[in-house]
């Protein structure tokens, strides 16, 4: 699992975007979340939260639940509108 984490980290943008599934997006979640190997950033741990739980991850969804009552609204609605467009591109 590391070293496909490691792959898409090293990925442009758009190629993370196509390739990741359910686990790696939830493990990019915790990256963000946690501010490992990456800045801290609950805006995009909660965007990659939201679109593993999408994918069908039990833990995505108690994930994002537990950093959406840390973070204001404005940010929560904002991870959310970076999910949409993620989603519209993919």
């Amino acid at each position: 699992m590391r070293n496909a984490l490691n792959r898409v980290l090293g990925m442009t943008q758009a190629k993370r975007d196509a390739a990741v599934d359910a686990d790696e997006l939830l493990q990019l979640g915790l990256r963000y979340c946690l501010g490992r190997e990456v800045p801290r950033d609950l805006i995009l741990a909660h965007k990659w939260f939201n679109l593993a739980a999408m994918r069908g991850s039990d833990s995505a969804k108690q994930y994002r639940l537990e950093i959406a009552r840390e973070m204001p609204s404005s940010d929560v609605a904002e991870a959310q509108r970076q999910a949409r467009a993620w989603l519209q591109t993919h």
